[in-house]
C-alpha cells in the first residue's frame, strides 16, 4: 500500500505559497512515494492541512464556510496534533447541518413535486393541453403564434390542474375506499387538504388570468367554466346518477374550443369537429374502464352506468352507438374545409377499426374485450388529432372578417368624397348587399337531422 510522506520544509513551503498566491502550484519534486510509516503524526497533519487550503480557496467563491475553514487549514501547518483535532471538532458541527439542511431541502422538493405531479392527474392534464393545443393549431391561419400557443397551453394546464386537485380534495373519503386510489397524497395522508385546496385555488386563478391577459375573454371565460363545471357539476353528480359520464364528456369536449378561441377570438361551426369527436370518444373509453373497474366504484360508493347493467349488455351497446357516432366527422371535417379529403378517408378507417373492438364487445362481454376496447380507444384518439393536423386547411375566415371592413370603409370614404352624402348612401346599399350575399349565416352550415353526413343544403337569402 502506497502512502505519501512529505519532509518539513516541503510542507512549509507549500504552505507559504499558498498563503501568497490565490492560485497556488503544487511542487511535487519534494514528494516522494515509499511504503514505510509516516514519522511524524504532526508532520502528517500538516500535509494534510496544507492540501485542504489549497483545496478551500479553489471554493471560496461558492462555499460561505470557506474563508473559516480556511483559516482553520492554515493554523494546521503550525499547531501540535491535539489543537488541530480541537479545530476539525468545532467545525464538525456546521459541516453536518449545512448537509443535513441540503437534504432537507431536496427530500422536501421530491415529495412536494410527486405530491403536486399526483394531485393534478398530470397526464391526464397533458392530455386536455393537447387538445387545447390542437384546437389553436387549427384555429389558426397560414401562421401560427408559437408565443399565444406556448401561453394557451400552460394556462389550460393550470387550470386543468386545478380542476383535477378539487376532484380529489371533495372525493378524499371516496378515494381511501378504492384500491386504485387509496395511495393518492390527500387518502395516504401525505398532504393535508387545506394545502391541496390552496394549491387548487392558486393555479386555477392563474391559469385563468394568463389566459384573459395573453388571450382573450372568451378563452377564459371557457377555463373558468370548464373547471366548475368538472369540480362542482360532474364530482358531485358521480355519487348521485350515472348521468355524469355524459356530463364527464361535455367537459372533455370544451379544451378543444378554448384552444380555438384562443387563437381566433371566435366559434364558428367548423370548430366543433374535434370537440364532436371528443365527446363521443369518451363513452366507450368511460364505459370500459367502468366495466373493468366495477368492484372499486361500488367500494367507493360511485354510481357509474355500467353498475346498473349486471350482464354488461346495455355498456357496450352504448359504447358501440358512439363509436358509429365517429364515422360521418372525417366527412364533416372536410365538407366545413377543416381538412383535405384524405383526412375523410383516414378518419372513416380508423373510426371503422375503432367500432370492430366495441362490436366485439358487443358480442361477448369480457374483461379481455372491454381491455382490448379501452386500449383501442387511447389509440384513437392520438391519430385522430394527428390527422386533423397534418391535413388541416389554414383557418383564413377571421382574417377575412377582419379586412373586409377595412376595405369597405376606404372604399364608401372615397365614394363620399367624389358624389357627396346622397349617392354614398346608394353606394354603401350596394356594398352592404353584396357582402351579404358573400357571407353565409350560420344555418347555411346545417345538415339534415339525424343525418349529419349527408351535403349541406343550399341556403336561400330570404331577402333576394
Amino acid at each position: 500500500m502506497w502512502r505519501v510522506t512529505t519532509a518539513a520544509a516541503a510542507t512549509r513551503s507549500l504552505v507559504s505559497a499558498g498563503r501568497a498566491s490565490t492560485k497556488p502550484t503544487l511542487d511535487f519534486s519534494s514528494v516522494s512515494f515509499s511504503s514505510p510509516r509516516i514519522s511524524s503524526s504532526v508532520d502528517g497533519l500538516a500535509g494534510s492541512g496544507a492540501a485542504l487550503l489549497f483545496a478551500l480557496r479553489l471554493h471560496s467563491a461558492v462555499d460561505p464556510l470557506t474563508p473559516r475553514l480556511e483559516r482553520a487549514s492554515a493554523a494546521f501547518s503550525t499547531s501540535s496534533p491535539a489543537e488541530a483535532a480541537a479545530m476539525l471538532g468545532s467545525l464538525a458541527p456546521a459541516s453536518s447541518f449545512v448537509s443535513q439542511m441540503s437534504r432537507n431541502v431536496s427530500e422536501a422538493i421530491r415529495h412536494y413535486g410527486r405530491c403536486y405531479w399526483e394531485l393534478s392527474k398530470a397526464r391526464l392534464s397533458m392530455l386536455v393541453v393537447a387538445t387545447s393545443g390542437t384546437g389553436f393549431v387549427l384555429g389558426s391561419g397560414s401562421a401560427i403564434d408559437i408565443a399565444g400557443l406556448s401561453c394557451t397551453c400552460a394556462g389550460t394546464m393550470m387550470v386543468a390542474a386545478s380542476a383535477n386537485s378539487l376532484n380529489q380534495v371533495f372525493e378524499i373519503q371516496n378515494d381511501a375506499k378504492m384500491k386504485r386510489t387509496r395511495q393518492r397524497p390527500l387518502p395516504s395522508g401525505r398532504l393535508s387538504v387545506p394545502h391541496a385546496a390552496i394549491w387548487a385555488s392558486t393555479v386555477g386563478i392563474a391559469g385563468t388570468t394568463l389566459l384573459a391577459w395573453k388571450a382573450n375573454y372568451l378563452a377564459a371565460g371557457l377555463a373558468a367554466s370548464n373547471l366548475v363545471l368538472y369540480a362542482f357539476v360532474y364530482t358531485p353528480l358521480k355519487q348521485i346518477h350515472p348521468v355524469n359520464t355524459w356530463v364527464g364528456a361535455v367537459v372533455g369536449a370544451i379544451p378543444p374550443l378554448l384552444g380555438w378561441a384562443a387563437s381566433s377570438g371566435e366559434l364558428p361551426l367548423k370548430s366543433v369537429i374535434l370537440p364532436a369527436a371528443l365527446y363521443f370518444w369518451q363513452i366507450p373509453h368511460f364505459m370500459a374502464l367502468a366495466y373493468l373497474c366495477r368492484n372499486d366504484y361500488i367500494a367507493g360508493g360511485f354510481r357509474m352506468f355500467s353498475l346498473a347493467d349486471a350482464s354488461g349488455q346495455r355498456t357496450a351497446l352504448v359504447s358501440l352507438r358512439n363509436c358509429l357516432y365517429l364515422l360521418p366527422l372525417g366527412l364533416l371535417a372536410y365538407n366545413w374545409g377543416l381538412t383535405s379529403k384524405w383526412f375523410a378517408l383516414e378518419s372513416s378507417l380508423l373510426t371503422i377499426f375503432s367500432s370492430i373492438s366495441a362490436l366485439l364487445f358487443v358480442r361477448e362481454r369480457t374483461s379481455k374485450n372491454a381491455r382490448r376496447m379501452f386500449y383501442g380507444s387511447l389509440v384513437y384518439l392520438p391519430v385522430f388529432m394527428s390527422g386533423l393536423l397534418l391535413h388541416r386547411q389554414p383557418n383564413e375566415q377571421h382574417e377575412h372578417v377582419i379586412s373586409e371592413p377595412t376595405t369597405m370603409n376606404v372604399l364608401l370614404s372615397e365614394v363620399e368624397v367624389q358624389e357627396g352624402n346622397s349617392s354614398s348612401t346608394g353606394q354603401y346599399k350596394q356594398r352592404k348587399d353584396l357582402t351579404c350575399t358573400q357571407a353565409r349565416p350560420p344555418i347555411a352550415y346545417a345538415s339534415v337531422a339525424p343525418f349529419p353526413f349527408l351535403p349541406v343544403p343550399l341556403y336561400v337569402s330570404p331577402d333576394s
